[in-house]
């Protein structure tokens, strides 16, 4: 730098603040989209978990419903009493 004089100088400093200002915002805006498309995911990994949940659910019911025709619950007998 040798010839530039302080306002060189100067103007050079800011022109370099500027460019890493820039850059830093360019890495923060690349971040911002990565996050949101891993929220994204999330979001698409739940619905798929509560769509399975939800089979789940009424395979249970199913299965119970079967069990409740096919044998009638037996109602307990009274124990004796002993003398």
């Amino acid at each position: 730098m040798a010839g530039l004089g302080l306002e060189g100088v100067t103007i050079a400093i800011i022109t370099g603040t500027l460019f890493a200002i820039v850059y830093s915002l360019r890495i923060l805006v690349l971040l911002e989209r990565r996050i949101a498309r891993m929220d994204e995911n999330l979001i698409k990994i739940t619905h798929k978990i509560q769509m399975e949940e939800d089979k789940i659910e009424h395979e249970e019911e199913k299965i119970e419903g079967m069990f409740k025709k096919r044998s009638p619950a037996k109602k307990a007998m009274p124990a004796k009493k002993k003398k």
